[in-house]
């Protein structure tokens, strides 16, 4: 007797073969491609959960990843130092919140500094 599971004479199938690839972007949250001048961005220095390290971070964009990480990588090389983008925000290492709100407002960004 033949297995059933290894027969492909199907009569009904729900979700596919298992073969064909999921939607491309699908899963992706739906974020809007905003031009700068249209983004709220807000600076903060902050050290929390962070063993006494202060970071610079960036929040407000509305932009894909692409975009976040070639913005990181040119406010890493003005900074010079660190950084990485985490959960859609831009976490530069050290206190840069001045020179960063220059580059970001020179950049076309509504930006603001905020926290203390």
């Amino acid at each position: 007797m033949a297995n059933p599971k290894s027969d492909k004479n199907f009569v009904y199938q729900e979700f596919g073969n298992g073969s064909s690839p999921p939607l491309e972007g699908a899963l992706e949250r739906g974020i809007q491609d905003l031009p700068p001048n249209q983004q709220n961005v807000r600076i903060q220095a902050t050290r929390a959960g962070r063993k006494g390290k202060t970071v610079t971070v960036i929040t407000g964009f509305q932009t894909k990843p692409e975009t976040l990480a070639t913005l990181l990588k040119q406010l890493k090389a003005q900074c010079g130092t660190g950084g990485t983008v985490k959960d859609h925000e831009i976490e530069v290492q050290g206190d840069h919140k001045q020179k960063i709100l220059e580059i970001l407002v020179r950049l076309g960004y509504k930006a603001k500094i905020s926290g203390g």
